[in-house]
């Protein structure tokens, strides 16, 4: 173990406040409804059952009765997420919005001022088996650390690429990494295996929920200015110690090394997918450490995935905001108007999303289906619904499904279009069919009113204008019920049915269609 100690890098603002993002002061910042902390030493056979289904975020002091202490489940709700954008879970999806039109300030700083470098390990000082590594599926093909953020760059763009990926332990200084679905970094890999070269790339673990946020996202640009526009604070870099690459300074851990020049030739699995099944054996490359360096007092993490708990893992919460702001931005050309988008956590974070919108003309809701269909290949059925339906409740979308919905009106199936491959329903093959329901009521024409069997009920509000009496009241015009209440201000509606009975002797009292109270001329 030794103090960092090679050249700094040029630049540097030593006024960043590098502390601002880290993820241990993240963690002290949350109260007891969030954070579950376990003082005690805790085997690490014990930490993947402890994490299961569990709605708060676990923080252990000892994991395996080591000092290096181990959070999970950061990410794995939609308030902690929130909260580490300073905003609340309805406002979440607006706030990552108006932070992506920003843009993002990346700001190189020398390796004397960055956190992460306070300790670095070289060489044969390097082992993976000395971190908290826990088996996290009880099929898994060995332990993985499964909250890492990795980065590499674009020699074609010169951008650099950020995106996550989980690690197999496969040695002290070995590890299989999951390079098979499409993916920028899959595609920047076989160009350097195509010319025999090693692709230079360094995780980072132990992150700010923001950046695991910028990691998931599919946007052109270089990912470590994205970082920074979702963070909107100037991220501050530092140049790994064994190759060019820049990586947060303020981060955790950062584990330096390269993928094998000799391409998908080694098993990496099985593993509990993010779909909550099992993915099998697949060829992958390997990852080569070259060096680790962290924090004097760093924190480890692991991320949840898979499992009969999907709602809470922190793979689905990240999924489903990655999934919101693409159909987002599809919507936005497509429809006139969208209120809400939301990406239900417990189908994995993509496969279910549901739109509120606001129909201007007959069409629009199959407009914006058709619009979320392309916007992901991994959208598998969509559900859009009126402003008036909350798209976070389940129990309202059940409603507006089973009341506002003919399956041979309001349906739409799309058939042959490309599909993820790890959805087991698709029996192996890559192209798949996608259902969109439309679930709003019929469009109004200009000035006229819902029927009454499409109004939904609410408690009575006892606001309508004041009369000196019931008689005055109706003389005035048709009164509802509830408006004969607010006329006199009555606190009993029994009162004003007694005098709908005595008036009704010497006055001919009817209703309309809509049940208001009228007085027949």
């Amino acid at each position: 173990m030794t103090d960092a100690h090679h050249p700094a890098a040029p630049a540097a603002s030593t006024a960043l406040d590098m502390e601002r993002f880290r993820l241990k002061h993240f963690l002290e910042s949350l109260g007891d409804d969030e954070l579950e902390r376990r003082t005690d030493a805790t085997p690490l056979t014990e930490i993947a059952a402890i994490l299961e289904g569990n709605p708060r975020a676990v923080w252990f002091d000892a994991p395996g009765g080591e000092s290096t202490s181990l959070c999970g489940s950061v990410v794995a709700g939609r308030n902690r997420i929130a909260q580490a954008f300073g905003t609340t879970p309805d406002g979440l999806l607006p706030e990552i919005m108006a932070r992506l039109r920003r843009k993002g300030e990346v700001v190189e700083v020398a390796s004397d001022v960055a956190p992460v470098q306070q300790v670095v390990l070289t060489g044969d000082e390097c082992d993976l088996t000395t971190l908290p590594v826990h088996l996290q599926h009880g099929m898994d093909g060995a332990p993985y650390i499964s909250a890492s953020i990795d980065f590499v760059r674009d020699p074609e763009t010169g951008w650099t690429n950020v995106g996550i990926r989980r690690l197999m332990l496969r040695g002290r200084r070995v590890a299989g990494v999951d390079v098979v679905a499409p993916s920028d970094l899959r595609a920047i890999y076989l160009a350097h295996a195509a010319r025999g070269e090693r692709l230079p790339i360094a995780f980072a673990v132990g992150s700010h929920p923001i950046d695991h946020v910028a990691a998931t996202m599919r946007i052109p640009t270089d990912e470590l200015a994205l970082i920074a526009s979702l963070r909107d604070a100037p991220l501050p870099v530092v140049k790994c110690v064994t190759n060019d690459l820049m990586v947060p300074a303020d981060a955790e851990f950062i584990i330096e090394g390269y993928l094998h020049e000799h391409g998908h030739t080694e098993p990496e699995g099985p593993y509990g997918e993010f779909l909550g099944y099992y993915g099998g054996v697949k060829r992958n490359p390997l990852f080569h450490v070259t060096a680790i360096t962290h924090r004097r007092d760093a924190v480890f993490q692991t991320a949840t995935i898979s499992g009969p708990s999907m709602a809470t893992t922190d793979t689905a919460q990240l999924s489903a905001l990655r999934t919101e702001v693409m159909v987002w931005r599809a919507l936005e050309t497509a429809v006139r108007q969208v209120d809400g988008v939301y990406a239900n956590p417990a189908t994995g974070g993509m496969f279910n999303v549901r739109v509120a919108m606001r129909q201007r003309v007959p069409g629009e809701a199959r407009n914006a289906i058709t619009a979320v269909f392309s916007s992901l290949a991994n959208v598998k059925h969509v559900f859009v619904v009126d402003p008036d339906i909350d798209i976070f409740s389940d129990a309202q979308m059940d409603w507006a499904l089973a009341t506002r919905f003919q399956a041979d009106r309001d349906l739409v199936v799309v058939t042959g279009l490309r599909a993820m491959p790890l959805d087991p329903s698709l029996a192996g093959s890559h192209q798949g069919a996608k259902a969109g329901f439309d679930l709003t009521l019929p469009i109004l024409k200009p000035g006229a009113k819902r029927s009454m069997e499409h109004r939904v009920p609410a408690p009575p509000v006892f606001d309508g204008p004041r009369f000196d009496s019931w008689l005055a009241a109706l003389e005035d015009g048709p009164k509802s019920f509830n408006e004969l209440m607010s006329a006199t201000g009555t606190q009993d509606g029994r009162e004003v049915v007694r005098w709908l009975e005595d008036i009704g002797a010497t006055r001919s009292i009817t209703r309309d269609d809509e049940g208001r109270y009228h007085f027949e001329q």
